[in-house]
């Protein structure tokens, strides 16, 4: 079986290795908590590696090594996200077995990596179907795939403000959105120049630390008791100054309400909305209007906003 980040094109000292060596390796890629540590990474790297190893969702080159300034494939791509994030076919019912070639045109059935590829169309990640999966992936690529495999898994609280991005002029317009929400749900930052540098290789360090970052996003949303989506849009008023919208979107009637009760400004930059929801009572009567439910606030353009729901 073919682990997330090795394949047949890997680098000439794969080739070296003992036998012994290669067992070990495919071994370790389906055991949770193996028990080696790689030695070539740094402290900013070492948690979402070695917590992804531990999920057998990645592997190294060998016990030592990662090699996280390495190129990842657009195969090894996908298949890492599609296990990381548990992407499945289960709810699906087919008359006949799907294959990677209805689907792909460069994707043989037999390739290690066709089952990823099939789960990832059914799932619409918009993958072109004559995508080349030993191509080295971009970043704005694999960002776009791992924003919409996320997104496919539930609806998730978004900020809807717009990051000014230096070098989004080099983005591909059908990424850009979902870059956008790749960096509102912070599972990446720009460069200290503001770029993204869309269009350089990804390295399988970088690859690792985004979607290990993508799955905490996941969770903390699994962990969460569900609550209606209040959705929170800014729009810049001047150099100064941000409205700030809050919306439950479009209500049957005039009993539903929205209100914001304060802002608390955080040392990090934050600004945090609380508001508190209003619902119809039993025993009243309400005219019947659809109407969209919001409230409005302004904020410093220095805070980037968060908004919580108080009791």
């Amino acid at each position: 079986m073919q682990s997330a980040f090795t394949s047949r094109e890997e680098l000439p000292f794969m080739k070296k290795l003992a036998a012994l060596s290669l067992s070990i390796l495919l071994c370790s890629s389906l055991t949770f908590g193996s028990a080696y540590a790689f030695s070539d990474l740094d402290e900013g790297q070492a948690t979402a590696i070695n917590a992804l190893k531990d999920r057998g969702i990645v592997s190294g080159f060998d016990s030592e090594h990662f090699v996280p300034k390495g190129k990842i494939s657009y195969a090894q791509s996908v298949q890492m996200i599609v296990k990381g994030l548990n992407l499945n076919m289960d709810n699906l019912r087919f008359i006949k077995q799907p294959l990677a070639s209805d689907s792909y045109s460069n994707i043989a059935n037999d390739a290690w990596y066709a089952d990823a590829f099939v789960i990832a169309h059914y799932s619409n990640l918009g993958i072109p179907k004559d995508v080349n999966p030993n191509a080295t992936i971009t970043r704005e690529q694999f960002g776009d795939l791992l924003v919409k495999a996320l997104e496919s898994k539930g609806q998730f609280p978004l900020v809807k403000m717009f990051i000014q991005i230096k070098d989004e002029d080099q983005l591909s317009v059908d990424y850009q959105g979902t870059i956008q929400r790749l960096l509102l749900y912070k599972i990446t930052s720009l460069d200290g120049e503001g770029k993204f540098n869309p269009k350089s290789e990804l390295t399988r360090g970088e690859a690792a630390n985004w979607l290990y970052n993508a799955i905490q996003v996941l969770e903390a949303h699994m962990q969460k008791p569900q609550v209606e989506e209040v959705t929170v849009s800014v729009e810049k008023v001047n150099e100064d100054v941000n409205k700030v919208t809050l919306s439950r979107g479009v209500k049957p009637n005039g009993g539903y309400g929205i209100a914001i009760v304060g802002i608390q400004f955080e040392s990090d930059g934050q600004a945090i909305v609380s508001y508190k929801l209003q619902d119809p009572q039993p025993d009243m009567m309400y005219t019947q209007v659809m109407t969209e439910v919001k409230a409005v606030t302004y904020v410093s353009s220095a805070y980037t906003v968060k908004a919580e729901l108080t009791k």
